[in-house]
Formats: structure tokens, C-alpha cells, sequence
């Protein structure tokens, strides 16, 4: 207990009344006449710490002992309550309580509590020049007596270290200030049973913590609690009930609960006083409309996914000051982010709106109700120069780990803003906010940074076979069943993997056995079930909703589903087997798209929690690949679909047949130039176009459509020889976007009576390849030009042929035929070969003949058109 008491050291003993804590400080003072000042000042502060925990949290005489020796300051704190434990919080910054004990830990040179039969001491001593403090010498007990161990499932630890934070900042102020107690109609007795059930629970969710290996944003944890706690705990519910109302009312110096902190609040308390009454779990993940069971909120904040976010994103924390930006957003604002962070909020906002926000930022803190969380709303945000840049605004609250709430901002640009001066280049380095997010309880972090660092050489190899297999294929589902042929070889009996789709329906993408031998029946595989804010189930739905990942050592019978969902999940188990398993969430940024299980069907084997914590770090990467590959097939799909939108409908002409397909490259996700176009002019003529604009890209995209639609203007104005259409296409080119080059065939279909005749004209572009019926092919070369975009005043020839009855044209890019090591000429030699064994064909299946033949090796686009001659 430090050095031994000296005769005649002076004491003091109090009462345990608040205004006794500056008599205790008072008395240490006067006690420690003969050290420094700093040393004094230090005491002083640290013994104020130690008599306000007394006075709260025991409840008896108090009795201070502080003497000098040697320059040396030693000072004894006694309640009468031993079995009140101590409960040491980690040093969160932005927390209001329970800092006392972490102090201490922090500023003396040695510290420790001794608890005897009928007493407890908490002592500590300074000195000048003191080493480094020694480690924590805190122990957190659990009350003794008779305990219940309970299931809390999906604890999200962010949000509970915030929760327990700001309930007790609440008892302190009401504990503090009996008459503001008195106004909100709480009585003296029901303060103190609050007070100390909040102490037990605390002790006692932080052993059980303390006890975990953390592996993902949520924690399901057996903690034990006294057998007779559940009153204790529903009155503890009701005075903070009664302390948010109060709050509310402004009674109170501490803020009231924000919504997901409230009720996070009542699910805990709900969930303990439940069970203790022999009532069944329930996950927080699986609580119906909870502000906090979407997997976004269940990770505690941290400002790399903010850095890293594909959208301009601002956080701010609840003083209405910037704590982090990513560089699109300050770019968009003309701002460098590390201008930006500590700056007001109200920096970005204009100014006639300023007043609007502040009040609806402190009615919200003052109130705990939002008008506008979750929702987007179209303002306008203040650039650095003073424009206006409008834009969408969407603000979510997360929780850090330390104490704070953070206000997530995102902004949506509605429209293109005005052409800005030239804006400072984008961060390349993040911005971190100091201090940065906490994690875990530093003993936790330290038992699983070791616990990796024995574990990874037997896993290194699975992590590196596992990216190998990934990274041979670009779809998303076949990287999942190549990860899970990796898993099923090195980790798991079987695998099954599931994505949730944009409307929330679970589909099924794999299932993968060890033994290739077992047969998957296609029921198994496919659409499951809909995830919906009903549906229940012990590990899936649970890890879908943000949990995970979850170990299952007791995999329970099909007639014990809760939901669809879990049902198809057992009965798959049910058929292959399974004696323990572990659901891991595939998660993108903040969001779960998926999940995948690992499963092993002997009872010798089983997983363990020291796998798990492996099996996150390897699931992240799965994840973050499977990631990418949907992000690339939706921007594919999207540019495929916005190409296709910007093509045509092909007109009907009597006697004229028309085809066209379109093939977007396999090896990428953007838009790209090529285009085709056919249309009837005022005379009755049919125009044939087909064009390539340099680039792949949406700006080669817009380009396509914009010279395609000058085109049809031109065309329609007045009749004219190719040649002079493209001539005055190139001059209005040159003129709107001097930057753009392209290549492009114009031809013109006459309805002559007879053969028909084609005039056309090329800048730049492969001829079209005239195939008759008898399987004769040339190409129409006459009439070249120079690309669109080289020299509108150059003169540009027009050429004409005939189209023999039945014969076939056949307009494309250079995508159909340009191929890495093979010359142009042999490239033409082998598409007219395929031409005239398609002669006869009907045009529908010519095209698609050519597509197959010519398309399945393409890196690039694809645009054809073909015309055949019907005469009547």
C-alpha cells in the first residue's frame, strides 16, 4: 500500500457531500507543507479526484491522509464501502467522467488500491522528477455474490463506450446538483440504486470486454451480472429517463442523448433486465427500426473512410468544427483539406443560411431530435471564392471510440458548377484529426496484436493464395468461388458465399466442398430470402445487418430457425455437415454487400476465437477485391447502358433492309466514342454513318454525341454532296470542341428507281465492305479524307457506288478487325473471307455471325451497320 502511514500523519474526515471535495483539497495542501509547488498542485488535483469517486460512487464517511517526507508527497484516500470496486475507464479525451482513475494512472509516480474487510484505499505518491508512471494497478472486479452470465449479442463498442459516457455524465449532474434532482422528480433513493448499478454494470461489462479478442465493429460478449440486478437496472433506465427529459429542458448542464445513443440505452438496459428475468436474446443488429442496427453506424467512426470516400464527405464533430475532409470535397470548395480541418462548419455554408444551421446543429444537441439526419437535402455549400456550388447534403451521426459523436456530412453535386478559377490540386495525404479514433481497451489491443503476430507465418501462405486466386478474373462471383476453393483447401470442410442485392434480397453464389466428390444440389444455390427489418436468425441475418464476425460452436437444429433465411442456411448445414463455423460480413467502406461462412464438420477441429480474429483480417481482403470487381461491372454496366442509350433506333425504309450491333470492350469499365447512325433526310434518302471518336472515355462519350447530332443537322439542312457534309461537320467540329478528333464514314443510300447507289465520303475510317449475293466482297476506299478535327478547310472528296440487288454493306469500326500483331491488310483479307460465307445468311444472323467471330478476343468497342438491297 506504498509507504507506511508515519505517526501523527494529519487526517481528515468527512462527510460524503460534494462541497467536501474543496475541504479534502484544502486539507492536502495545507498537509504537504515541504514540497514543490508542482508536486502540491499535482496531489491537490489527484486527491479532488479520488474524494469526488468516494463521495459518488460510496457514499461514507470519507477519510483523507496526506503527509510530506523527503520532498516526497503521499496521500491515502478510505471509503467504508470495500465491496464497491473500482471501475477504471480508458483515458478518452473527450469524455466528461471517469477520468479520475486514469489521471492518477497518468500523473503519479506509483499508485494502488488495498481493500480490507470493512474499508477501501485508493493512495498515491508524487515526487520531483518522477520516472515513467508504472503500468495500470487498477483491477476491475466484478460484484461478487451470485451472478446470471448473459448473452449481449452485436455490441457495438463505439456506441456503448458513448452510451455509458454520457449516462453517466447524467448521474453526476443529478448527483451533483440535488436540486435539480428534486425538479425532475427523482427520488434521493432511486439516485443512489441508479448510482450504483451503473458502477456494476460498468465493472462488469468492462471485465467481459477485457476478456475478448476484437475482431470486427461489434463485440457479443457474456457478461455476468448479479441474480438481483434487473430492479436496479430498470430504475436506473427511468432516472436517466427522467435526467434526458430534464436535459431537454435545459435543467442540466450535460446535453441529452442523441437518438441512436437513447436507444442504444434501452436496448442494454432492456436486454439485461430481460434475461435476468429469463427472457431470451436479442441482438441489436436485429432490433426493429434501431437508429444504429445499419452496418454504417455500427463501426465506430475513423477518419481514414472519411479520407478515402468516393464522394466529397466533411466530418464534424458536436462543437461545429471540422475534424476531417477528403480531398474531392475541398476540391470542389476550392479549399486544401488541411486548410479545412478545425475550421467552422459554417466556413462552407453561405452566409445567409448560417443562422438556419446553427440553430437547427443546437437544436439538435440540446434537444436529441433531428429534422434533418438521414435526410438529403438540396443547399447550396460556399466555395472559397464566394460562388455558390449547389449540391446535395446528406449527414449521418457516427460514434468514435473516445466519447465523441461525429456529423458525417456527404455532398452530392447537383449540377456542374460554374467554370471556377483554378482551384488547388486535391490532398495527397489524409487528414488526420488529433487525436485520432480510439479502438479497444489497450490491454484487449495488445492481447490480439500478439496473439497475430505468433498466428501469421502458418497463415501468410493462405492470405498470399487467396489474393493469387482473386486476381485471375474480374467478376465478382467467380472471385468469391475461387476464394472459396482457396478456403475449403486450407481452412474449412465447406464455404458458402451470399451477396445482398440493392433491394435487399440474399442471394446465394456458392457453395464450395472440400470433397469435389459432394454435389450441391441447385436448390441451395440462388435467391434466398429478403433481408427486411423483421427478419430474425442466430448468425446470417445477424452478420448481414453489420455484426461479425460471428463464431458458432453450437449450430442449432432446422426447427429452431427464427426466419427463412436461417432456415435455408440450417438446412444447408442440416445436409453437408458442420460441428462449428464462422459467418464473417463481406464489407465495402462502411456497408455489408455479403457474407461468407466457414464451416468444419469435425468435432476435433473446431474454429476458435484465435481464428477468428485471422479470418477478419482475411475476409477484409476477400471483401475489398470482391469489392472492386462489382464496382468495375457496375461502372461496365452503366457505361454499356449510357452507350447504348446514346445510340439509335434504326429506321424502316421499304426494300431496305438494316441491322446494327454494338459490342462494349470486355477490358473496360468506361464509355467509349463509336457510334453508328442511320436516318431518312427531307428528299427520302437514307443517311448510313458510322464513326470512332478518339479516346475511351465519358468524355470521348459526350464528343460522340455531340459531333453525332451536328451530323444529323448538317445532313438534314440542305442536300449536299459526303464530301461537303463532312467538310462543314469538320469546320463546326473545329470550332466547338478544337480538341476532338475523329474518324467517320458518311454515306448516302438513293431510293433511285433501279440499283441503288451509295454516295459516301470517309475522314479517316475503314472503307465499308460491299459483300454480294453471290459472295463477291471489295471495299469502297474511294473517297478518303482526312480524321475529323486535322483541317476543316481541306477540300474533302465524295465517291459513288452501286449496290447490286440483295448485296450487303457493311459499315464498322476498327474494333471488328484490329488485332495486337496482325497487319490491317491481313485483318480486311480475314473479315471478307467470313463476309461472303455469310452472303446469303439473313442480315441478322450476318451481323451476329461477324460479331462472333471477330468479338470474343476484342479489347475495344465494337460498332457495325449493315444494309442489304431487297428490291421489290
Amino acid at each position: 500500500m506504498g509507504s507506511p502511514l508515519p505517526p501523527g500523519a494529519s487526517a481528515c474526515r468527512l462527510s460524503p457531500a460534494p462541497e467536501n471535495v474543496a475541504r479534502a483539497r484544502r486539507f492536502v495542501r495545507s498537509a504537504l507543507d515541504g514540497v514543490t509547488p508542482e508536486v502540491a498542485d499535482t496531489a491537490v488535483l489527484l486527491a479532488g479526484e479520488l474524494v469526488t469517486n468516494a463521495v459518488i460512487h460510496a457514499r461514507t464517511e470519507v477519510e483523507v491522509r496526506a503527509w510530506a517526507a523527503e520532498g516526497r508527497a503521499r496521500v491515502r484516500v478510505t471509503d467504508r464501502r470495500p465491496e464497491q470496486g473500482l471501475v477504471p475507464h480508458d483515458p478518452h479525451p473527450y469524455a466528461c467522467t471517469g477520468r479520475g482513475l486514469a489521471m492518477v494512472e497518468e500523473l503519479a509516480a506509483a499508485h494502488g488500491v488495498h481493500s480490507g474487510t470493512d474499508r477501501k484505499t485508493v493512495w498515491f505518491e508524487l515526487w520531483p522528477e518522477a520516472p515513467v508512471p508504472p503500468g495500470s494497478a487498477w483491477e476491475t472486479l466484478a460484484p461478487a455474490g451470485p451472478a446470471v452470465t448473459l448473452a449481449l449479442n452485436d455490441v457495438p463498442y463505439a456506441l456503448y463506450w458513448a452510451a455509458q459516457q454520457h449516462w453517466e455524465a447524467l448521474l453526476r449532474e443529478l448527483f451533483l446538483a440535488a436540486s435539480t434532482a428534486a425538479r425532475t422528480q427523482v427520488r434521493p433513493e432511486d439516485l443512489v440504486v441508479a448510482q450504483d448499478t451503473s458502477s456494476m454494470i460498468s465493472a462488469c461489462m468492462t471485465t467481459a470486454v477485457e476478456q475478448e479478442i476484437p475482431d470486427s465493429s461489434t463485440l457479443s460478449v457474456r457478461v455476468a451480472f448479479p441474480l438481483d440486478a434487473a430492479e436496479g437496472v430498470l430504475t436506473l433506465g427511468r432516472v436517466l429517463d427522467a435526467a434526458d427529459a430534464a436535459a431537454q429542458a435545459e435543467s442540466l448542464l450535460s446535453l441529452p442523448a442523441l437518438p441512436q445513443i437513447r436507444a442504444f440505452r434501452r436496448w442494454l438496459f432492456d436486454e439485461i433486465a430481460g434475461q435476468l428475468s429469463g427472457g431470451p436474446p436479442t441482438a441489436w443488429t436485429l432490433v426493429k427500426a434501431a437508429p444504429s442496427a445499419t452496418p454504417t453506424e455500427l463501426a465506430p467512426w475513423d477518419a481514414s473512410e472519411v479520407e478515402a470516400a468516393g464522394v466529397p464527405t466533411v466530418a464534424a464533430d458536436d462543437r461545429n468544427r471540422i475534424i476531417a475532409v477528403n480531398g474531392s470535397a475541398a476540391s470542389l470548395l476550392g479549399w486544401h483539406a488541411h486548410d479545412l480541418v478545425g475550421q467552422r462548419l459554417t466556413t462552407l455554408i453561405p452566409e445567409h443560411l448560417r443562422k438556419r444551421h446553427v440553430a437547427a446543429f443546437t437544436s439538435l444537441l440540446l434537444t436529441g431530435e433531428s429534422r434533418i439526419l438521414g435526410r438529403s437535402i438540396p443547399v447550396p455549400a460556399l466555395h472559397r471564392d464566394g460562388r455558390l456550388i449547389p449540391v446535395r447534403l446528406s449527414i449521418e451521426t457516427q460514434e468514435a471510440v473516445d466519447g465523441r459523436t461525429v456529423f458525417v456530412a456527404q455532398l452530392t453535386t447537383t449540377t456542374a458548377p460554374p467554370a471556377p478559377p483554378p482551384a488547388p490540386p486535391a490532398d495527397r495525404h489524409a487528414t488526420r484529426p488529433s487525436p485520432g479514433p480510439a479502438h479497444l481497451p489497450t490491454r484487449t489491443r495488445k492481447t490480439t496484436r500478439a496473439s497475430l503476430e505468433r498466428a501469421a507465418p502458418e497463415w501468410l501462405p493462405l492470405f498470399a493464395e487467396t489474393g493469387r486466386a482473386m486476381s485471375s478474373t474480374l467478376h465478382p462471383d467467380e472471385r468469391l468461388h475461387r476464394a472459396c476453393q482457396v478456403l475449403t483447401h486450407r481452412l474449412a470442410d465447406w464455404c458458402a458465399a451470399d451477396l445482398v442485392d440493392e433491394h435487399g434480397q440474399v442471394r446465394r453464389v456458392c457453395v464450395v466442398h472440400r470433397d469435389p466428390e459432394v454435389l450441391i444440389a441447385p436448390a441451395h444455390l440462388g435467391t434466398l430470402s429478403e433481408m427486411s427489418e423483421t427478419t430474425q436468425g442466430t448468425s446470417l441475418p445477424r452478420v448481414l445487418r453489420g455484426a461479425g464476425p460471428l463464431l458458432v460452436t453450437g449450430i442449432p437444429t432446422l426447427g429452431r430457425a427464427a426466419s427463412p433465411l436461417d432456415a435455408r442456411q440450417l438446412e444447408l448445414v442440416r445436409r453437408l455437415g458442420g460441428s462449428s463455423a464462422v459467418v464473417a460480413p463481406l464489407r465495402a467502406q462502411r456497408d455489408v454487400f455479403g457474407a461468407l461462412t466457414m464451416v468444419r464438420v469435425r468435432d476435433d477441429q473446431p474454429f476458435t476465437k484465435e481464428d477468428v480474429q485471422l479470418i477478419a483480417e482475411l475476409v477484409r481482403g476477400i471483401a475489398l477485391g470482391v469489392d472492386n470487381a462489382r464496382l468495375h461491372q457496375y461502372a461496365h454496366s452503366n457505361a454499356e447502358q449510357l452507350q447504348r442509350a446514346l445510340l439509335p433506333e434504326l429506321p424502316r425504309v421499304a426494300h431496305l433492309e438494316l441491322a446494327a450491333r454494338y459490342l462494349p470492350s470486355s477490358s473496360t469499365a468506361e464509355v467509349g466514342g463509336d457510334w453508328y447512325d442511320a436516318f431518312v433526310v427531307p428528299g427520302g434518302d437514307t443517311v448510313l454513318v458510322i464513326g470512332d471518336v478518339a479516346g475511351h472515355d465519358l468524355k470521348a462519350a459526350v464528343a460522340m454525341s455531340t459531333l453525332r447530332n451536328m451530323l444529323r443537322g448538317i445532313a438534314v439542312d440542305r442536300p449536299e454532296p459526303p464530301g461537303d457534309v463532312l467538310r462543314r461537320l469538320d469546320l463546326a467540329s473545329h470550332t466547338l470542341s478544337p480538341l476532338s478528333t475523329a474518324t467517320c464514314v458518311y454515306a448516302l443510300l438513293k431510293s433511285d428507281d433501279g440499283p441503288r447507289s451509295l454516295h459516301h465520303s470517309s475522314a479517316g475510317h475503314l472503307p465499308p465492305l460491299l459483300t454480294t449475293q453471290e459472295g463477291d466482297t471489295r471495299c469502297l476506299d474511294a473517297g478518303r479524307g482526312l480524321l475529323i478535327g486535322m483541317d476543316p478547310d481541306q477540300p474533302r472528296p465524295s465517291a459513288c457506288d452501286v449496290l447490286p440487288p440483295h448485296s450487303t454493306l457493311l459499315l464498322f469500326t476498327d474494333g471488328l478487325i484490329e488485332r495486337r500483331g496482325e497487319s490491317l491488310d491481313d485483318a480486311m483479307t480475314r473479315l471478307r473471307r467470313h463476309a461472303a460465307d455469310l452472303a446469303r445468311d439473313p442480315l441478322d444472323v450476318f451481323c451476329d455471325e461477324l460479331v462472333i467471330q471477330f468479338g470474343a478476343d476484342s479489347t475495344d468497342d465494337i460498332a457495325l451497320l449493315a444494309v442489304r438491297s431487297t428490291p421489290p
